[in-house]
């Protein structure tokens, strides 16, 4: 299972068995009936998966403690899932499509493998000649596909394993479903799992924001939604994959001997096989594999949520066979969970570094995905208001991967009677409540008072890197120290510091603080587009302030500049526009900039290039020293000639020059993209012809030539 909004609220595993079991077992089947059927019948889980489990777990408990209490089809011995939904034809499968037991942990899964070899033994074979099947489980919809003399005829879903629906033109639409097998027998039955890929779910996602809809919750639920579509059309257009994992009916077929020959027939009849299957001799490699992918699960292009083992003889797997429920020769591993239910307590707002302005929820604290979560994200006012959570709620919580937990939903059966929408507030949280800025077509709102605490160490920081105000020894860490000192409050009290003091802190030395001192004096001296770049001015990069300041020619004329005479600056758009006006316009942002002015910061842009533009539209990229050239002046020289001087290789690298101890990956990524590269000489020869030596003039990215 997998989760998303629902109805039905979780039930925590109690540490011991109640006293009056009787009550628990009646809810706990109520709840879980309810669960599968939101889930198999549905496509909108209620619960996360984990919760899922404890739930099933707690009520097998009771059972088996309290056989007595067992009733008719209950939720923990079923075979699977819910009765199909009505919406599609029913079709009987030839062969039950069974579910598998789960194993939790390392511990039961070492418990599972104990008990299969003990079983083995007991069968008269040798458990050490056993091998196994390691899959990785997907997170996506169990699929039966049938073909008849090589040709595709039928899909169905996995339903409740005996009777599934009809999705026969559904299914058709998916690239990765082959209308006709090659060598085939006269019937076929591959069952197999229908995913959505990870980058077809962000694209999904991206349009839905676009078009201002709510995004969608996660790739499983996403592909099972788009899979019961009445428009076959829309299904083909969202990007559905399969992977096949076993034979279901098979009629005519070879003799195979083996789960693992099976895979293979599969993959030559042109059926796809996930190529991180592994078979391995001994369960200590099975318990390797589920270590590898609980560890590597995120560098997939897909989700899972487990591993399958299976014993690969066929024969064995006979000699086993079945409990009421699963095979007793598979189990599923199932990752940590990384989707919980807990309480939403409220929702505050953070700035950032660079002033934007972050909703994000304060929860009860739950353990998600191994490790405890107390925040999470909300992104923008956009999304709170799409998912339309409230402090209050009951939310889906969610870490996938590396990134920061994020709220999915809300359970709305949940919801407090008294619950309100929230509001994104209009003032920053810091002392001087400064407006919040939300510019025409922006999701996000903006702090634009450079004053502002909530943002202190970032500006400085940002002010003092290198293509800003490039101060040396004035980086991150010396920022945070000289905060906590408080020796800097804004960019402004840089050009004031008091050296005596950071010569009295313990790894200051003379030398050390006099080299900071000639940093910051010759700081003065960087362009005005580096000013301007270094203030932080929301959506104003590097390259657009050296625009802003070439194109009005002084920071007094940007300061006293209207929208449209800023609109006006061939290459600066309206939203840079609005952009720069506001921040100037804020009468804190304005007194900073004059003490910056009083310092002795260069306010005067660049005049305008006499030289001919023989690198306009290219794009060079410099790595290593150069005998010639300084950083700064390399650079200029290229701008000047027209041209831009990006710090990365991409594929718009027009050539990339190479110095002395030059950067390895910017070689080998020019290399791999077939981008020519030039010594110091060839470089020289460039800035005056515009050509490559031994070549015709270069033609920038996307020019036209006969």
């Amino acid at each position: 299972m997998s989760a998303a909004a629902g109805s039905v609220s979780a039930v925590a595993l109690p540490s011991d068995l109640p006293t009056e079991p009787a009550p628990r077992v009646a809810a706990l089947v109520e709840q879980l009936r309810a669960h599968n059927a939101a889930y198999y019948e549905r496509d909108a889980p209620t619960i996360p998966d984990a919760e899922y489990d404890e739930l099933v777990r707690e009520l097998k408990r009771l059972e088996e403690a309290h056989p007595e209490l067992v009733v008719a089809d209950s939720p923990a011995s079923v075979t699977v899932g819910g009765a199909p939904s009505g919406a599609f034809a029913e079709i009987t499968h030839r062969v039950p499509m069974m579910s598998l037991d789960n194993a939790m942990d390392v511990g039961e899964l070492r418990a599972w493998g104990d008990r299969t070899a003990r079983k083995i033994e007991s069968l008269g074979l040798d458990a050490g000649e056993i091998r196994y099947v390691c899959e990785l489980k997907i997170d996506g919809l169990a699929m039966s596909i049938r073909y008849e003399n090589g040709e595709y005829v039928q899909a169905a879903t996995r339903g409740n394993g005996r009777v599934g629906e009809d999705v026969t033109p559904n299914v058709a639409g998916i690239a990765a479903v082959p209308d006709r097998l090659l060598g085939a027998p006269e019937v076929i039955e591959a069952r197999g799992e229908v995913y959505l890929p990870l980058a077809a779910f962000e694209a999904l996602n991206a349009s839905q924001i676009e078009a201002g809809k709510p995004t969608y919750a996660n790739p499983r639920n996403t592909a099972a939604g788009s899979l019961r579509q009445k428009d076959a059309s829309i299904t083909a257009g969202r990007g559905l994959a399969f992977w096949s994992y076993q034979l279901g009916e098979v009629v005519g077929g070879p003799e195979l001997a083996t789960h693992s020959e099976s895979l293979e027939w599969l993959r030559t009849l042109g059926l796809p096989v996930n190529p991180e299957t592994q078979v391995v001799a001994s369960l200590d490699e099975v318990y390797e594999f589920c270590t590898h992918w609980t560890e590597h699960r995120h560098d997939l292009e897909y989700e899972i949520d487990g591993i399958v083992i299976k014993i690969d003889s066929f024969a064995v797997q006979t000699a086993l066979g079945f409990t009421s429920k699963a095979p007793r020769w598979a189990i599923a591993y199932k990752l940590p969970p990384e989707e919980r239910t807990t309480i939403l307590r409220d929702i505050q707002v953070s700035i950032g570094g660079k002033g934007k302005a972050t909703p994000f929820a304060v929860l009860e604290p739950v353990v998600v995905a191994g490790s405890t979560v107390g925040l999470a994200t909300l992104h923008n006012e956009d999304q709170v208001r799409l998912k339309d959570v409230r402090p209050g709620d009951t939310v889906i919580v969610r870490k996938a991967g590396d990134v920061i937990p994020e709220v999915v939903g809300p359970v709305l059966a949940l919801r407090p009677a008294d619950s309100v929408p929230w509001e994104f507030p209009e003032f920053c949280p810091c002392p001087h409540h400064t407006p919040l800025v939300r510019l025409e077509g922006e999701a996000k709102h903006q702090c634009v008072n450079i004053a502002c605490p909530e943002q202190r160490w970032g500006r400085l920081s940002h002010f003092a890197s290198r293509g800003a105000m490039d101060i040396d020894g004035l980086g991150e860490k010396q920022v945070q120290l000289f905060i906590e000192l408080g020796l800097l409050e804004n960019v402004a009290d840089i050009y004031d510091l008091d050296f005596d003091r950071i010569l009295q802190h313990p790894g200051y030395k003379e030398t050390s603080v006099n080299n900071l001192r000639r940093a910051i004096e010759a700081s003065k001296q960087r362009p005005l587009g580096n000013l301007l770049f270094g203030l932080t001015i929301p959506h104003l990069g590097s390259s657009g302030a050296e625009t802003l300041a070439a194109g009005l020619g002084s920071l007094q004329n940007i300061m006293d500049a209207t929208v449209d005479d800023i609109a006006a600056v061939e290459g600066i758009g309206p939203t840079i526009a609005r952009s720069v006006v506001a921040f100037f316009e804020d009468a804190e942002n304005r007194e900073l900039v004059a003490r910056l002015v009083a310092a002795g910061v260069n306010t005067v842009g660049p005049e305008r290039s006499t030289l001919p533009q023989v690198l306009a539209g290219m794009a060079i990229v410099v790595t290593g020293g150069l005998e010639g050239f300084t950083r700064e002046s390399v650079a200029a020289a290229i701008k000047a000639r027209g041209g831009k001087s990006p710090g990365s290789v991409s594929k718009k690298t027009t050539a990339v020059v190479l110095g002395q101890d030059p950067g390895a990956s910017k070689l080998t990524k020019a290399t791999e993209l077939g981008i020519p590269v030039l010594d110091e000489a060839q470089f020289v020869h460039l800035l005056e012809t515009g050509e490559l030596p031994g070549s015709d003039v270069l033609q920038p990215e996307n020019s036209e030539t006969p």
